[in-house]
């Protein structure tokens, strides 16, 4: 089934380049100029991926990424930005963006991006680290071929840790992503979380999964 990805650009020459770059590679695209057009046309036919500049008129790309993620958990973000600091990036992502590529960017390196978000939002269901086995399908979780039962929110929890392996997530990341911007949850029950998920994926096995990064927050690497 063909993929529709959503470009949110106001430079229309860049549009243009992206939209025939996504074309070619066999997607189906909607395009939109500034934020409140990406928001409606999202509204009308949800794409599966939505490629976001942050230098939007009328509604920055940040407050789109943040209105996107409350009403369409499912859609992947992808930051298209000048700005490669650290607390850029870090920001981008605790709005709720999947992913970030800076411009200038090389095509096939956004390709690459855009097919690994969209096979993991659709392809193999199954995520692994190590010995480690998450289905999405059946929702089911499982470590050396045994079941471990998890609630709903470790589930969540642990999906996202499993999709950005060896990759450090900061609890308002966490928090934001896992939790979608409930105001009334505070950022130190991701460490709750985390020893629930640490208990059952962690306790008896040799070798560890989940770590803390002092000073930064979590990660799950093999």
């Amino acid at each position: 089934m063909t993929k529709t990805i959503l470009i949110v650009e106001d430079d229309l020459g860049v549009q243009k380049y992206l939209r025939e770059l996504l074309l070619d590679n066999g997607y189906s695209v909607q395009t939109a100029s500034d934020g409140i057009q990406s928001l409606n046309s999202i509204s009308k036919l949800p794409p599966d991926l939505v490629l976001l500049d942050l230098g939007l008129p009328n509604m920055s790309g940040e407050a789109v990424c943040v209105e996107i993620r409350k009403k369409y958990p499912e859609i992947k973000i992808v930051i298209l930005t000048a700005k490669d600091g650290v607390n850029n990036i870090v920001q981008n992502i605790n709005a709720g963006a999947d992913d970030y590529v800076t411009k200038p960017f090389v095509a096939d390196e956004l390709l690459a991006r855009i097919r690994a978000h969209l096979r993991s939002a659709g392809g193999d269901t199954r995520l692994h680290v190590d010995d480690l086995e998450l289905d999405n399908k059946s929702l089911t979780v499982s470590r050396k071929g045994h079941m471990i039962q998890l609630t709903p929110q470790e589930f969540k929890l642990l999906q996202y840790l499993m999709n950005n392996k060896g990759r450090i997530l900061t609890r308002d990341m966490i928090l934001n992503r896992v939790w979608l911007y409930s105001q009334d949850i505070e950022t130190r029950v991701v460490d709750v979380y985390m020893g629930y998920l640490r208990k059952k994926i962690d306790q008896g096995y040799g070798k560890k999964l989940l770590h803390s990064v002092r000073g930064f927050g979590y990660m799950i690497k093999e």
